[in-house]
C-alpha cells in the first residue's frame, strides 16, 4: 500500500502503523507518497478489512493506494 498523510503527521501515522498486526514492512518515503506498507493476508476479504477498518481510520491518513501482487516470488 502507498499511504499519504497530512503534513506533519508522517511520524505519527508510521508509529500507529507499526502497532498493527499483519504488517510485514512499513517504510517512510520521500515524494508523492509518505509511507509504503507491505501487507500479507490469507485472502481478499481480510485485506479489505485491514485497509478499510485499520489503515484508513488512523488519524492523519489522507489517502491510500492498494497494489495487489499478481505473483510473488521469493528471491
Amino acid at each position: 500500500m502507498l499511504i499519504t498523510t497530512a503534513t506533519g503527521k508522517e511520524n505519527y501515522v508510521l508509529e500507529q502503523m507499526r502497532k498493527l498486526p499483519g504488517l510485514s514492512e512499513v517504510h517512510q518515503l520521500f515524494g508523492q507518497f509518505d509511507l509504503i506498507v507491505r501487507v500479507e493476508t490469507k485472502d481478499y476479504d481480510t485485506l479489505c478489512d485491514m485497509v478499510l477498518g485499520k489503515f484508513r481510520t488512523i488519524q492523519g491518513v489522507t489517502g491510500s493506494r492498494t497494489l495487489i501482487t499478481a505473483r510473488f516470488n521469493r528471491v
